[in-house]
Protein backbone atom coordinates (compact mmCIF):
# COMPACT_ATOMS: atom_id res chain seq x y z
CA UNK A 1 0.00 0.00 0.00
CA UNK A 2 1.34 3.43 -0.99
CA UNK A 3 1.72 6.00 1.80
CA UNK A 4 1.73 9.79 1.36
CA UNK A 5 5.28 11.10 1.61
CA UNK A 6 4.00 14.23 3.39
CA UNK A 7 1.32 13.15 5.90
CA UNK A 8 2.04 9.40 5.75
CA UNK A 9 -1.62 8.62 5.23
CA UNK A 10 -2.27 5.39 3.34
CA UNK A 11 -6.03 5.29 2.99
CA UNK A 12 -6.36 8.59 1.10
CA UNK A 13 -3.75 7.92 -1.63
CA UNK A 14 -4.85 7.39 -5.25
CA UNK A 15 -3.12 7.21 -8.62
CA UNK A 16 -3.07 10.44 -10.61
CA UNK A 17 -1.45 9.71 -13.97
CA UNK A 18 2.21 9.75 -14.94
CA UNK A 19 4.95 12.34 -15.08
CA UNK A 20 8.32 11.82 -16.83
CA UNK A 21 7.70 8.11 -16.91
CA UNK A 22 6.89 7.83 -13.17
CA UNK A 23 3.59 6.93 -11.53
CA UNK A 24 2.04 10.07 -10.01
CA UNK A 25 -0.10 9.95 -6.83
CA UNK A 26 -2.52 12.31 -5.02
CA UNK A 27 -3.14 12.26 -1.31
CA UNK A 28 -6.76 13.41 -0.72
CA UNK A 29 -6.05 13.96 2.96
CA UNK A 30 -3.50 16.73 2.41
CA UNK A 31 -3.98 17.46 -1.34
CA UNK A 32 -0.32 16.61 -2.00
CA UNK A 33 1.00 15.21 -5.28
CA UNK A 34 4.06 12.95 -5.29
CA UNK A 35 5.72 10.21 -7.30
CA UNK A 36 6.99 6.74 -6.48
CA UNK A 37 10.80 6.88 -6.59
CA UNK A 38 10.88 3.13 -7.21
CA UNK A 39 9.09 3.47 -10.53
CA UNK A 40 11.58 2.76 -13.33
CA UNK A 41 12.87 5.89 -15.03
CA UNK A 42 13.43 6.43 -18.73
CA UNK A 43 16.98 5.38 -19.48
CA UNK A 44 19.37 8.11 -20.63
CA UNK A 45 21.01 5.70 -23.08
CA UNK A 46 19.22 3.26 -25.31
CA UNK A 47 21.48 0.36 -26.26
CA UNK A 48 18.78 -1.31 -28.36
CA UNK A 49 15.54 -0.48 -30.10
CA UNK A 50 12.71 0.21 -27.65
CA UNK A 51 9.85 -2.31 -27.72
CA UNK A 52 6.22 -2.17 -26.64
CA UNK A 53 7.21 -4.30 -23.66
CA UNK A 54 9.70 -1.63 -22.56
CA UNK A 55 6.97 1.03 -22.60
CA UNK A 56 4.60 -1.30 -20.73
CA UNK A 57 7.20 -2.04 -18.05
CA UNK A 58 7.76 1.64 -17.26
CA UNK A 59 4.03 2.22 -16.84
CA UNK A 60 3.15 -1.02 -15.14
CA UNK A 61 0.55 -1.96 -17.73
CA UNK A 62 0.16 -4.88 -20.11
CA UNK A 63 1.92 -4.75 -23.51
CA UNK A 64 -1.46 -5.28 -25.15
CA UNK A 65 -2.68 -2.07 -23.51
CA UNK A 66 0.29 -0.18 -24.95
CA UNK A 67 -0.33 -1.68 -28.37
CA UNK A 68 -3.99 -0.70 -28.38
CA UNK A 69 -3.16 2.82 -27.19
CA UNK A 70 -0.51 3.31 -29.88
CA UNK A 71 -2.95 2.08 -32.53
CA UNK A 72 -5.71 4.44 -31.40
CA UNK A 73 -8.18 1.90 -29.99
CA UNK A 74 -11.19 3.57 -28.37
CA UNK A 75 -11.30 1.21 -25.37
CA UNK A 76 -8.25 2.88 -23.76
CA UNK A 77 -8.80 5.60 -21.16
CA UNK A 78 -7.75 9.02 -22.46
CA UNK A 79 -5.38 9.67 -19.54
CA UNK A 80 -3.79 6.25 -19.94
CA UNK A 81 -3.36 6.77 -23.67
CA UNK A 82 -1.73 10.14 -23.08
CA UNK A 83 0.66 8.64 -20.51
CA UNK A 84 1.59 5.81 -22.91
CA UNK A 85 2.23 8.20 -25.76
CA UNK A 86 4.42 10.38 -23.53
CA UNK A 87 6.56 7.45 -22.33
CA UNK A 88 6.80 6.11 -25.89
CA UNK A 89 8.09 9.51 -26.97
CA UNK A 90 10.63 9.66 -24.13
CA UNK A 91 11.87 6.16 -24.93
CA UNK A 92 12.02 7.00 -28.66
CA UNK A 93 9.80 4.06 -29.50
CA UNK A 94 9.62 3.31 -33.23
CA UNK A 95 7.19 0.78 -34.74
CA UNK A 96 8.78 -2.48 -35.88
CA UNK A 97 8.08 -2.41 -39.61
CA UNK A 98 9.17 -6.03 -40.05
CA UNK A 99 6.77 -7.20 -37.36
CA UNK A 100 3.97 -5.23 -38.98
CA UNK A 101 4.80 -6.73 -42.37
CA UNK A 102 4.42 -10.25 -40.95
CA UNK A 103 0.79 -9.41 -40.27
CA UNK A 104 0.02 -7.57 -43.50
CA UNK A 105 2.46 -9.41 -45.85
CA UNK A 106 3.47 -5.96 -47.14
CA UNK A 107 6.16 -3.49 -46.07
CA UNK A 108 5.44 -0.69 -48.56
CA UNK A 109 9.16 -0.79 -49.25
CA UNK A 110 11.03 -1.58 -52.46
CA UNK A 111 14.70 -2.46 -52.80
CA UNK A 112 16.91 -0.90 -55.47
CA UNK A 113 20.33 -2.36 -56.32
CA UNK A 114 22.67 -0.28 -58.46
CA UNK A 115 26.38 -0.59 -59.29
CA UNK A 116 27.56 2.77 -57.93
CA UNK A 117 25.57 5.57 -56.27
CA UNK A 118 28.40 8.04 -57.02
CA UNK A 119 27.79 7.71 -60.76
CA UNK A 120 25.38 10.47 -61.85
CA UNK A 121 23.56 8.08 -64.19
CA UNK A 122 22.58 5.68 -61.40
CA UNK A 123 21.87 8.43 -58.86
CA UNK A 124 19.53 10.11 -61.35
CA UNK A 125 17.79 6.81 -62.16
CA UNK A 126 17.19 6.27 -58.42
CA UNK A 127 15.66 9.76 -58.21
CA UNK A 128 13.23 8.81 -60.95
CA UNK A 129 12.33 5.59 -59.11
CA UNK A 130 11.81 7.41 -55.83
CA UNK A 131 9.60 10.07 -57.37
CA UNK A 132 7.16 7.51 -58.81
CA UNK A 133 6.98 5.00 -55.95
CA UNK A 134 7.02 7.77 -53.33
CA UNK A 135 3.79 9.17 -54.76
CA UNK A 136 2.35 5.65 -54.50
CA UNK A 137 3.24 5.40 -50.79
CA UNK A 138 6.39 3.28 -50.99
CA UNK A 139 9.73 3.79 -49.28
CA UNK A 140 12.98 2.98 -51.10
CA UNK A 141 15.94 1.01 -49.74
CA UNK A 142 19.04 1.62 -51.88
CA UNK A 143 21.99 -0.78 -52.07
CA UNK A 144 25.07 -0.49 -54.25
CA UNK A 145 27.15 -3.40 -55.47
CA UNK A 146 30.26 -1.29 -56.22
CA UNK A 147 30.46 -3.33 -59.44
CA UNK A 148 30.95 -6.54 -57.41
CA UNK A 149 28.97 -9.70 -58.14
CA UNK A 150 29.35 -11.01 -54.58
CA UNK A 151 28.13 -7.74 -53.09
CA UNK A 152 25.22 -7.68 -55.52
CA UNK A 153 24.12 -11.15 -54.42
CA UNK A 154 24.49 -10.16 -50.76
CA UNK A 155 22.41 -7.02 -51.32
CA UNK A 156 19.64 -8.95 -53.05
CA UNK A 157 19.51 -11.56 -50.28
CA UNK A 158 19.41 -8.87 -47.58
CA UNK A 159 16.55 -7.04 -49.30
CA UNK A 160 14.57 -10.24 -49.74
CA UNK A 161 15.13 -11.09 -46.06
CA UNK A 162 13.81 -7.60 -45.23
CA UNK A 163 10.60 -8.56 -47.03
CA UNK A 164 10.65 -5.77 -49.61
CA UNK A 165 7.61 -5.67 -51.86
CA UNK A 166 9.69 -5.41 -55.01
CA UNK A 167 13.25 -5.44 -56.32
CA UNK A 168 14.59 -3.09 -59.00
CA UNK A 169 18.09 -4.00 -60.13
CA UNK A 170 20.86 -2.90 -62.48
CA UNK A 171 23.57 -5.57 -62.55
CA UNK A 172 27.26 -5.13 -61.80
CA UNK A 173 29.89 -5.44 -64.52
CA UNK A 174 31.06 -8.71 -62.90
CA UNK A 175 27.65 -10.41 -62.95
CA UNK A 176 27.46 -13.42 -65.22
CA UNK A 177 25.28 -15.70 -63.06
CA UNK A 178 21.73 -14.53 -62.45
CA UNK A 179 20.36 -17.26 -60.19
CA UNK A 180 19.95 -14.79 -57.31
CA UNK A 181 17.25 -12.83 -59.19
CA UNK A 182 15.30 -15.79 -60.57
CA UNK A 183 11.76 -16.36 -59.19
CA UNK A 184 12.68 -19.26 -56.93
CA UNK A 185 15.40 -17.17 -55.22
CA UNK A 186 13.23 -14.07 -54.88
CA UNK A 187 10.26 -15.91 -53.32
CA UNK A 188 7.75 -14.43 -55.70
CA UNK A 189 8.84 -10.82 -55.14
CA UNK A 190 8.43 -8.76 -58.35
CA UNK A 191 11.80 -8.12 -60.03
CA UNK A 192 12.29 -5.27 -62.49
CA UNK A 193 15.53 -4.95 -64.46
CA UNK A 194 16.81 -1.64 -65.81
CA UNK A 195 19.83 -0.60 -67.91
CA UNK A 196 22.06 -3.67 -67.38
CA UNK A 197 19.56 -6.50 -67.69
CA UNK A 198 19.54 -10.27 -68.00
CA UNK A 199 17.73 -12.17 -70.73
CA UNK A 200 17.94 -15.30 -68.56
CA UNK A 201 15.27 -13.91 -66.24
CA UNK A 202 11.66 -13.52 -67.38
CA UNK A 203 11.13 -10.11 -65.82
CA UNK A 204 9.91 -6.68 -66.84
CA UNK A 205 12.81 -4.61 -68.17
CA UNK A 206 13.69 -1.04 -69.03
CA UNK A 207 16.53 -0.90 -71.51
CA UNK A 208 18.24 1.65 -73.67
CA UNK A 209 18.16 1.56 -77.45
CA UNK A 210 21.85 0.66 -77.35
CA UNK A 211 22.03 -0.57 -80.93
CA UNK A 212 20.66 2.60 -82.54
CA UNK A 213 22.51 4.84 -80.10
CA UNK A 214 25.84 3.26 -80.99
CA UNK A 215 24.95 3.30 -84.68
CA UNK A 216 24.21 7.06 -84.61
CA UNK A 217 27.41 7.87 -82.71
CA UNK A 218 29.54 5.86 -85.12
CA UNK A 219 27.77 7.29 -88.17
CA UNK A 220 28.36 10.80 -86.81
CA UNK A 221 32.11 10.10 -86.63
CA UNK A 222 32.07 8.79 -90.20
CA UNK A 223 30.26 11.93 -91.36
CA UNK A 224 32.97 14.01 -89.68
CA UNK A 225 35.58 12.29 -91.79
CA UNK A 226 36.85 9.58 -89.40
CA UNK A 227 37.96 6.39 -91.18
CA UNK A 228 39.76 4.47 -88.46
CA UNK A 229 37.22 4.28 -85.65
CA UNK A 230 38.07 2.23 -82.56
CA UNK A 231 35.54 1.12 -79.96
CA UNK A 232 36.22 0.80 -76.25
CA UNK A 233 33.60 -1.79 -75.32
CA UNK A 234 32.72 -3.15 -71.90
CA UNK A 235 32.74 -6.74 -70.60
CA UNK A 236 31.50 -9.20 -73.22
CA UNK A 237 29.12 -10.69 -70.63
CA UNK A 238 27.08 -7.47 -70.50
CA UNK A 239 24.20 -7.24 -72.93
CA UNK A 240 24.76 -3.49 -73.37
CA UNK A 241 28.33 -4.16 -74.51
CA UNK A 242 27.20 -6.61 -77.13
CA UNK A 243 24.39 -4.37 -78.38
CA UNK A 244 26.55 -1.24 -78.60
CA UNK A 245 29.31 -3.18 -80.36
CA UNK A 246 26.73 -4.47 -82.86
CA UNK A 247 25.47 -0.93 -83.53
CA UNK A 248 29.03 0.26 -84.13
CA UNK A 249 29.78 -2.63 -86.50
CA UNK A 250 26.60 -2.12 -88.50
CA UNK A 251 27.33 1.58 -88.98
CA UNK A 252 30.73 0.67 -90.43
CA UNK A 253 29.13 -1.92 -92.72
CA UNK A 254 26.44 0.52 -93.83
CA UNK A 255 29.19 2.91 -94.96
CA UNK A 256 31.27 0.14 -96.56
CA UNK A 257 34.08 0.43 -94.04
CA UNK A 258 36.06 -2.64 -92.92
CA UNK A 259 35.68 -4.21 -89.47
CA UNK A 260 39.16 -4.23 -87.97
CA UNK A 261 39.49 -6.50 -84.91
CA UNK A 262 42.49 -4.55 -83.64
CA UNK A 263 40.18 -1.55 -83.15
CA UNK A 264 37.76 -3.47 -80.93
CA UNK A 265 38.74 -3.77 -77.26
CA UNK A 266 36.71 -5.08 -74.32
CA UNK A 267 37.56 -3.74 -70.87
CA UNK A 268 36.08 -3.81 -67.36
CA UNK A 269 35.33 -0.05 -67.41
CA UNK A 270 38.21 0.71 -65.05
CA UNK A 271 40.29 3.83 -65.89
CA UNK A 272 43.60 1.97 -66.06
CA UNK A 273 42.12 -0.48 -68.57
CA UNK A 274 40.96 2.39 -70.78
CA UNK A 275 44.41 3.98 -70.75
CA UNK A 276 46.08 0.63 -71.53
CA UNK A 277 43.76 0.18 -74.53
CA UNK A 278 44.62 3.69 -75.73
CA UNK A 279 48.36 3.02 -75.55
CA UNK A 280 47.89 -0.21 -77.45
CA UNK A 281 46.03 1.60 -80.24
CA UNK A 282 48.64 4.35 -80.40
CA UNK A 283 51.32 1.72 -80.97
CA UNK A 284 49.60 0.36 -84.10
CA UNK A 285 51.05 1.16 -87.57
CA UNK A 286 47.71 2.87 -88.28
CA UNK A 287 46.36 4.30 -85.02
CA UNK A 288 42.66 5.22 -84.85
CA UNK A 289 41.58 8.72 -85.75
CA UNK A 290 38.49 8.41 -83.54
CA UNK A 291 37.50 6.42 -80.45
CA UNK A 292 33.98 5.51 -79.35
CA UNK A 293 33.87 4.70 -75.59
CA UNK A 294 30.59 2.93 -74.76
CA UNK A 295 30.92 4.20 -71.18
CA UNK A 296 31.13 7.98 -70.77
CA UNK A 297 33.46 7.81 -67.75
CA UNK A 298 35.97 5.98 -69.92
CA UNK A 299 35.63 8.77 -72.48
CA UNK A 300 36.76 11.18 -69.74
CA UNK A 301 39.70 8.84 -69.01
CA UNK A 302 40.68 8.96 -72.67
CA UNK A 303 40.49 12.75 -72.86
CA UNK A 304 42.84 13.09 -69.88
CA UNK A 305 45.27 10.48 -71.21
CA UNK A 306 45.36 12.01 -74.70
CA UNK A 307 46.10 15.43 -73.25
CA UNK A 308 48.94 13.97 -71.18
CA UNK A 309 50.39 12.47 -74.36
CA UNK A 310 50.20 15.74 -76.27
CA UNK A 311 47.47 14.51 -78.63
CA UNK A 312 44.86 17.14 -79.42
CA UNK A 313 41.12 16.43 -79.34
CA UNK A 314 39.50 16.72 -81.83
CA UNK A 315 42.26 18.01 -84.15
CA UNK A 316 44.35 14.84 -83.85
CA UNK A 317 41.78 12.35 -82.62
CA UNK A 318 38.03 12.47 -82.04
CA UNK A 319 36.48 11.00 -78.87
CA UNK A 320 32.82 10.21 -78.20
CA UNK A 321 31.07 8.66 -75.23
CA UNK A 322 27.73 7.05 -74.40
CA UNK A 323 25.75 8.56 -71.54
CA UNK A 324 25.43 12.26 -70.82
CA UNK A 325 25.92 14.14 -67.54
CA UNK A 326 26.87 17.66 -66.52
CA UNK A 327 30.65 17.08 -66.76
CA UNK A 328 30.33 16.27 -70.46
CA UNK A 329 29.44 19.89 -71.24
CA UNK A 330 31.85 21.46 -68.73
CA UNK A 331 35.12 19.83 -69.79
CA UNK A 332 37.28 21.19 -72.59
CA UNK A 333 36.63 20.09 -75.25
CA UNK A 334 32.98 19.29 -74.58
CA UNK A 335 32.24 15.57 -75.00
CA UNK A 336 29.97 14.32 -77.78
CA UNK A 337 27.77 11.63 -76.30
CA UNK A 338 24.26 10.16 -76.11
CA UNK A 339 21.80 11.43 -73.52
CA UNK A 340 20.32 8.25 -72.03
CA UNK A 341 17.59 9.97 -69.96
CA UNK A 342 18.33 8.11 -66.69
CA UNK A 343 15.52 9.87 -64.79
CA UNK A 344 13.05 8.58 -67.35
CA UNK A 345 14.56 5.09 -67.04
CA UNK A 346 14.03 5.11 -63.27
CA UNK A 347 10.48 6.39 -63.62
CA UNK A 348 9.56 3.70 -66.13
CA UNK A 349 11.10 0.92 -64.02
CA UNK A 350 9.04 2.10 -61.05
CA UNK A 351 5.86 2.23 -63.15
CA UNK A 352 6.42 -1.35 -64.31
CA UNK A 353 6.73 -2.41 -60.65
CA UNK A 354 3.46 -0.68 -59.72
CA UNK A 355 1.79 -2.21 -62.77
CA UNK A 356 2.93 -5.69 -61.70
CA UNK A 357 1.66 -5.12 -58.14
CA UNK A 358 -1.76 -4.06 -59.43
CA UNK A 359 -2.13 -6.86 -61.97
CA UNK A 360 -0.57 -9.61 -59.81
CA UNK A 361 -0.82 -13.01 -61.55
CA UNK A 362 -2.20 -11.52 -64.77
CA UNK A 363 0.90 -9.34 -65.28
CA UNK A 364 2.86 -10.15 -68.42
CA UNK A 365 6.55 -9.07 -68.28
CA UNK A 366 7.47 -6.71 -71.06
CA UNK A 367 10.49 -4.71 -72.15
CA UNK A 368 10.29 -0.93 -72.37
CA UNK A 369 12.89 0.73 -74.60
CA UNK A 370 14.21 4.25 -73.95
CA UNK A 371 15.67 6.05 -76.98
CA UNK A 372 18.65 8.28 -76.34
CA UNK A 373 19.51 11.52 -78.09
CA UNK A 374 22.84 12.27 -79.79
CA UNK A 375 24.41 15.36 -78.22
CA UNK A 376 27.16 16.75 -80.47
CA UNK A 377 29.95 18.75 -78.88
CA UNK A 378 33.46 19.74 -79.85
CA UNK A 379 35.27 16.44 -79.08
CA UNK A 380 34.02 14.81 -82.30
CA UNK A 381 34.26 17.68 -84.78
CA UNK A 382 37.13 16.46 -86.93
CA UNK A 383 35.94 18.30 -90.00
CA UNK A 384 35.06 16.76 -93.34
CA UNK A 385 38.00 15.18 -95.11
CA UNK A 386 40.44 16.12 -92.38
CA UNK A 387 42.33 12.93 -91.67
CA UNK A 388 45.18 12.66 -89.21
CA UNK A 389 47.94 10.09 -89.34
CA UNK A 390 49.58 9.85 -85.97
CA UNK A 391 53.34 9.44 -86.01
CA UNK A 392 54.76 7.51 -83.04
Amino acid sequence: MMKCTKCYSADAVMRAGFIRGRQRYLCKACSYHFTDDKTPQVSETKPRQTTISDVAKVLGVAPSTVSRALNGHSDINANTRQAILEVARQLDYQPNLLAQSLKSSETNTIGVVIPDIERPFFATAVSGIQQVVGEAGYRVMICQSKESYDMEVSNVQALIASRVDGLLICHSRETENFDHVKPEACRGIPVIHFDRVSNEVDSAKVILDDWNGAFSVTEHLIEQGARRIAILAGPESLLISRNRLAGYQNALKRHHMPLRPEYETHINFRPEAAVAALDNWLSLPEPPDAIFAINYTNAFDLLVALKQRGIRVPDDMAVVGFGDEFMASMIEPGLTTVNLHPYRIGQQAARLFLEQVRQKESFQPRTFVITGDLVIRQSSLLGKGSFFKLEI
